[in-house]
């Protein structure tokens, strides 16, 4: 767990977590994701919460700041907001349109969660049983649409459901680590490192 001090005291540095959707939840929640939180002396405070679309995550939302309400009262010093960018215009952009707060950190994924997948080319090759390396996954502009028509190229399988195809991936062996450590997504890099920055800054 990470610690900060106060008066010589120490006290636990706990985070909670905000996401748009079932898929990134799915991720968040893996034992793979949790250990790695562990590793890096982070405690994760009560369940992700999936807001089911964007929209929910506006200032606006009453749903939204109901849920950092109640992340806030389990004990939450931080709460990490993770949202797609759908090709927005920039990261301003997305950024105006989330919940802000001093204790909130809003993370952004290029252009969709699913760019992370097409980074960890050692799940894709066991998915597609095939060497397979994604030169730039974040110039795509739909990574899930690409991620669908490789698969069928390569398996004859479609994908019909995100849910579904982000567990195939897990059981492939992915992790955001492994998408971080790819030299072109810097993102998922951001991810893990603004994680840590959070605790060490405590």
């Amino acid at each position: 767990m990470a610690y900060r001090s106060f008066g010589g005291r120490l006290t636990v540095v706990k985070v909670g977590y905000i996401v748009e959707g079932a898929s990134e939840k799915i991720i968040l929640k893996t034992t793979k994701f949790q250990d790695y939180l562990r590793s890096k002396q982070i405690e994760q405070v009560a369940d992700i919460i999936d807001m089911e679309g964007k929209g929910n995550l506006k200032s606006s939302s009453q749903r939204m700041n109901t849920q950092v309400q109640l992340l806030r009262d389990a004990g939450a010093n931080w709460i990490v907001v993770l949202r797609d960018m759908d090709n927005a215009e920039s990261f301003a952009v997305v950024k105006e349109e989330v919940y802000q707060a001093i204790d909130t950190e809003v993370c952004i994924a290029v252009q969709e969660l699913e760019a992370w997948f097409l980074a960890d080319s050692k799940a894709l090759s066991i998915l597609f049983q095939t060497d397979f390396e994604h030169p730039n996954p974040e110039t795509e502009a739909n990574p899930f649409e690409l991620l669908a028509i490789l698969r069928k190229q390569y398996t004859g399988r479609g994908i019909s459901d995100k849910k579904i195809f982000t567990r195939t991936m897990l059981s492939c062996g992915f992790t955001i680590e492994n998408a971080a450590q790819y030299s072109n997504c810097p993102n998922a890099h951001y991810f893990l490192t603004k994680l840590q920055t959070l605790a060490s800054a405590n």
